[in-house]
């Protein structure tokens, strides 16, 4: 007598791992995780450099001439070439994609200033690094306050945007002023 399984039963096998797989596909969706594994490094990222900032400010460091912009209230939309497009009644924000932290980089303060050195080694980028997902400085030197910015993509992260006590609802925030 042979042993073995037929035809038929290979199939319904196969059929069943096949709504498995296509189940946990569903449920899992792996393009929604690794949404989420970008969001939790924005969000680290922001609290690192505002962490690096706050340093050089608390050493007693006077923030050089390049410690920002002047401005007041400003607007970051995603643009395709420069990767943003700000509208601010007066000044400038910095995005690019330089990680020096000299000053010369993304984000306008000089950390090498701080008193122990750069508490960062070269400033961080966004994940993506693209037109539509970027982080942005804007800095005030008149009274050494900052905030940086930048949009969150995935469902678990993004209604942070409008509980971090910025100005925006659209992009998360991070910094001494919110109001810039």
């Amino acid at each position: 007598m042979k042993r073995g399984f037929t035809l038929i039963e290979l199939l319904i096998v196969i059929g069943i791992l096949a709504i498995l797989a296509t189940v946990a596909v569903l449920v899992l969706n792996p393009a929604e995780i690794l949404r989420q594994a970008r969001d939790s490094q924005r969000i680290s990222d922001l609290s690192s450099i505002k962490s690096a900032i706050a340093m050089h400010l608390s050493t007693g460091t006077t923030p050089s001439t390049a410690f920002g912009a002047t401005t007041s209230t400003c607007t970051i939309t995603a643009a395709s070439t420069t990767f943003a497009t700000v509208s601010c009644a007066t000044g400038v924000v910095k995005t690019s994609s330089s990680t020096v932290v000299t000053g010369l980089g993304w984000v306008n303060v000089n950390l090498v200033d701080t008193s122990g050195g750069a508490a960062l080694g070269s400033l961080p980028l966004d994940p993506t690094n693209s037109a539509n997902y970027f982080y942005a400085y804007i800095g005030s030197p008149s009274d050494n306050t900052f905030k940086i910015d930048t949009w969150l993509e995935s469902t678990k992260y993004s209604p942070m945007a409008g509980s971090d006590g910025g100005t925006s609802t659209t992009m998360y925030e991070v910094g001494t002023k919110m109001a810039l």
